[in-house]
C-alpha cells in the first residue's frame, strides 16, 4: 500500500473552542514520509510541530501538542480526520494556537480533505501491526488493545449523568470513518461548563459548536445526528489521538470511559512495541500493571486531578514531568498573573506566597509516594514540614520546578520527604517534609 497526501491546498476559518480566537486553518501537500506537521504561521519563524505521541502537552478537554513554548491545542479533530480518511503527508498550517471548532466534529475536516482531492504518493506505507496486548486502567476506566487484522475500536460511553450510556462497535475504514464518525459532535454537561471556565477553556463554546448535555435535556442547535452519537465522538477522539502513534495501526481497541489522557497513555504503550519491534526485538515486555505511570513518563493534569482531592484554587502541579527511579519526581507548576491570590498579595508587587510553595511540594511528594506504592482509592495528607527556607521571590510568569526525594517510609501510611522549588535553575524554597496516607473514606 503506498502513502497519500492531497493534491492542492485548502482552507477553512472559524472561532477556536478553548480560546475563543478566530483561527485559520489551511491543509498543503507534504512529500512523503514527512507525516503530520503543524506549523504556526502566526508565530516569528513559522514553528513546526510533527504530530506525535512524543509531542503531546496539556490533555484536559482536548488534545495539544507542545515544543518548548510552542503549543497548539484542539488538535484531535483534525488528526482524526486526517486518519480516517488515510492521509499519511501533509502540512497543517494555522494562525492561532487552536483550529477552529466549527461544528464541534471532525466533518468540516473531512470535506476540506476531500476538496483537497487524496493523491497516491510513490513511497510504501508503513503500517504497524500490534503483536501483543496492551491494557491501561485506571479505576473504573480502562482502554485494551489487542492484535486485529485492521483498525476496530468498541467503545462504551458510561455517565450518571443524563442520556450518556452508549456502545458502539465499528471497523474503521475512509467510508465508516465519513459515513458514521466523523459528523458525530464533542459534547459537554452543563454543571461542568463553570469550572472549564475557569481553567480558561471553552471560551468559544456555544451551542453551535457542542451539544450540552443539561439533565435529561439536550441542547443543540440541531437534533441528534445518531441516537448514539456521544459515544460516536468517543471514537472519533480515539482515532485521532491513537494516530500519534505516527504510523496507521492495526489493532481492536475496547475502551471503557475513554478519554483524552487515556488515549494518550495507550498510545504511548503502542508507541513503545512498535519502538521495540522495529528495533529488532522478537518478544514484547507487558506493561507494568496497575493505573499509574511509575519512570521516565509524564504524568498529566487529569492523571493529577483524579489522585488529589484538590481544585481549583488550589491545585499546585501542572505536570510531573518524570519519575526518576522509585523515590523521586520532577514537577512543575505555572506561575500565571491570573492567580487568584495575586490580588491580594501584593497589589501593584505580585508575589507567590511562600505557604503556597510548600503546599506544591507536599502535593508533590504525596503523589510521589501514592505511585510508589501503587495505592488506589488514596489521599496523602501533609502533617508538617522542618527546615523551610524561602530564598528568592516567585513571580507571575516563572515555572516553578519543583524536585521530591522519598527519604523515608513506614509502611506506606507515614511518608518523609525533602523537596524544593527552582525558578530557571536556582532554589527559590526547599523544606521537609511529612504526610500520611489515608483512605479515601476515611477523609
Amino acid at each position: 500500500m503506498k502513502q497519500h497526501t492531497i493534491l492542492r491546498e485548502s482552507t477553512i476559518s472559524g472561532v477556536s473552542l478553548h480560546t475563543g480566537k478566530h483561527s485559520t486553518i489551511t491543509l498543503k501537500p507534504a512529500p512523503p514520509n514527512t507525516g503530520v506537521v503543524f506549523r504556526r504561521v502566526d508565530l516569528v519563524g513559522k514553528p513546526e510541530i510533527l504530530a506525535t505521541i512524543e509531542n503531546v502537552g496539556e490533555l484536559v478537554r482536548s488534545t495539544s501538542l507542545q515544543i518548548k513554548n510552542v503549543t497548539i491545542s484542539t488538535v484531535e479533530h483534525v488528526l482524526s480526520a486526517l486518519c480516517g480518511i488515510g492521509i499519511d503527508n501533509v502540512l497543517v498550517e494555522l494562525n492561532a494556537d487552536e483550529p477552529p471548532i466549527l461544528d464541534g466534529s471532525a466533518k468540516h475536516f473531512v470535506n476540506l480533505i476531500l476538496q483537497a482531492e487524496k493523491v497516491e504518493q510513490d513511497a510504501e506505507r508503513k503500517v504497524f501491526e500490534l503483536r501483543e496486548p496492551i491494557t491501561v486502567t485506571r479505576g473504573n476506566r480502562s482502554l485494551v488493545a489487542l492484535p486485529y487484522d485492521g483498525l476496530k475500536i468498541t467503545a462504551t460511553l458510561v455517565d450518571d449523568r443524563g442520556p450518556c450510556t452508549q456502545h458502539l462497535s465499528v471497523d474503521i475504514s475512509a467510508e465508516s470513518f465519513v459515513a458514521d464518525i466523523a459528523p458525530a459532535r464533542t459534547f459537554v454537561h452543563y454543571n461542568d461548563v463553570e469550572e472549564l471556565l475557569k481553567l480558561g477553556k471553552m471560551r468559544g463554546g456555544t451551542i453551535d459548536a457542542a451539544i450540552v448535555i443539561k439533565g435529561d435535556q439536550i441542547l443543540s442547535k440541531e437534533p441528534l445526528r445518531f441516537k448514539d452519537e456521544f459515544v460516536r465522538h468517543k471514537i472519533l477522539d480515539i482515532v485521532g489521538d491513537i494516530s500519534l502513534v505516527g504510523v496507521p495501526v492495526k489493532a481492536h481497541i475496547i475502551a471503557i470511559r475513554p478519554g483524552h489522557s487515556m488515549n494518550a497513555e495507550l498510545t504511548r504503550e503502542i508507541h513503545a512495541q512498535r519502538k521495540l519491534v522495529e528495533s529488532g526485538r522478537r518478544s514484547v515486555p507487558k506493561s507494568p500493571a496497575g493505573p499509574l505511570i511509575i519512570s521516565n513518563v509524564e504524568f498529566d493534569i487529569n492523571r493529577i486531578l483524579n489522585m488529589l482531592p484538590h481544585r481549583y484554587p488550589f491545585v499546585m502541579i501542572d505536570r510531573i514531568v518524570e519519575f526518576i527511579g522509585d523515590d523521586e519526581l520532577r514537577a512543575i507548576k505555572n506561575v500565571t498573573v491570573n492567580e487568584p491570590y495575586f490580588v491580594g498579595h501584593f497589589p501593584g508587587q505580585p508575589v507567590m506566597p511562600g505557604v503556597l510553595q510548600v503546599e506544591a511540594m507536599a502535593q508533590a511528594a504525596g503523589l510521589l509516594m501514592l505511585n510508589t506504592a501503587k495505592l488506589e482509592n488514596k489521599i496523602a495528607y501533609f502533617m508538617s514540614c522542618d527546615k523551610v527556607k524561602f530564598r528568592q521571590a516567585v513571580t507571575p510568569g516563572d515555572q516553578l520546578e519543583i524536585h521530591v526525594k522519598l527519604t523515608k517510609q513506614r509502611g506506606h501510611k507515614i511518608g518523609l520527604a525533602g523537596a524544593e522549588c527552582k525558578v530557571c535553575g536556582k532554589v527559590v524554597s526547599s523544606a521537609q517534609l511529612m504526610f500520611m496516607i489515608l483512605d479515601a473514606k476515611e477523609r
